[in-house]
């Protein structure tokens, strides 16, 4: 039997999409077919189950479930009466965002953020130096400012936190009304030296 036998062709495509897309999430094929199939799957599946649906060795599904409970990405279940451990993907989309995210910035942001903090303590002595320093600390300004608005984000209901990314041009608008009251501009690129007489033309 194939992966074609053992889902129908929707489920199949979700799975196999996954795995194409792992190696760009920084995750192997392995890994991303089987959340994608934990994460359509209406019931919690043993390591037995998604070794059979997925055509994978046993070995390699237990690895990917080990990497995948790191992520925080499954959750581990036991049914009465069955020593076998069962696994499913957090049922509430917005939650499983939120631990993807958090998880991304423990591992990638987080550092990043330690040693611009160090390299700004530095004395620059050189023109260069100072350049550079300067562009580290627009770099951190933005990404602490980004970090700050996420802890802000995550403070919030799953509901209010929807309804503030269905906001995205009513707030747009917004602002722009603030810095026409407050005498503010919004930067904006200036038109290529002919563009007026292209316009004319």
């Amino acid at each position: 039997m194939s992966l074609q036998d053992h889902l129908p062709p929707l489920n199949r495509e979700f799975v196999a999409h996954f795995g194409e897309m792992g190696s760009r999430w920084g995750i192997n094929r392995t890994v991303g077919q089987i959340y994608a199939l934990l994460f359509i799957s209406s019931k919690a599946l043993n390591a037995d189950e998604i070794a059979e649906t997925l055509e994978f060795s046993r070995s390699n599904v237990s690895m990917g479930l080990k990497e995948l409970q790191a992520w925080r990405l499954v959750r581990l279940r036991h049914q009465p009466g069955d020593r076998r451990e069962y696994f499913e993907a957090p049922a509430d989309v917005w939650e499983i965002f939120r631990v993807l995210a958090e998880e991304r910035r423990r591992r990638e942001v987080e550092p990043t953020l330690s040693m611009l903090r160090t390299a700004l303590l530095e004395q620059p002595t050189t023109d260069a130096e100072r350049h550079a320093q300067a562009r580290m600390r627009e770099m951190h300004d933005l990404i602490d400012r980004l970090m700050n608005w996420f802890d802000d984000v995550q403070k919030l209901a799953p509901e209010t936190a929807m309804q503030l990314m269905g906001m995205g041009t009513q707030v747009t608008r917004v602002l722009e009304l603030k810095d026409r009251l407050t005498g503010k501009s919004p930067k904006r690129t200036a038109p290529p030296p002919d563009a007026s007489q292209d316009a004319a033309t």
